[in-house]
């Protein structure tokens, strides 16, 4: 890196208060919170018993609490329906939305580079291959 390069790298840094990748896996790092943000952008779920049949392991208590911490953070918005039962349902919001291009590379990255964790024969495969479509930060 150029002196230059330094120096402007140290005045941003100094301006920071903590490291950005840092706060965004507090985000999105918390258990279940990626695997319902994934289920919003991926399968267009919006109701509790879908994320709650289609989550391994989470428990009624956990997803209410998840649901809560990730509506508090604006990633998520609940809607109430009046009636009886009473209808809720989850949307995505615009910053949960921004998060799309982190899970599809996320997905991208397992299936190329741990592909024998990943898929029963082992083999390597892109993000079209498994979701039929190209990976929104690739557009």
């Amino acid at each position: 890196m150029s002196k230059l390069k330094e120096s402007q790298t140290s005045v941003v840094m100094d301006g920071m208060k903590c490291c950005p990748i840092d706060n965004t896996f507090k985000v999105i790092g918390k258990k279940f919170a990626i695997h319902i943000l994934r289920n919003m952008t991926q399968l267009n779920q919006t109701r509790f018993n879908q994320f709650l049949d289609s989550i391994e392991g989470i428990n009624p208590k956990s997803l209410s609490r998840r649901l809560r911490e990730m509506e508090q953070d604006a990633l998520i918005e609940k809607k109430v329906y009046p009636g009886t039962p009473v209808k809720i349902e989850y949307f995505i919001t615009e910053k949960g939305k921004a998060l799309k291009p982190i899970l599809e590379q996320m997905a991208a990255f397992s299936m190329k580079y741990c592909s024998k964790d990943i898929f029963k024969d082992g083999r390597p495969r892109d993000y079209k291959q498994v979701y039929g479509k190209t990976p929104q930060a690739l557009k």
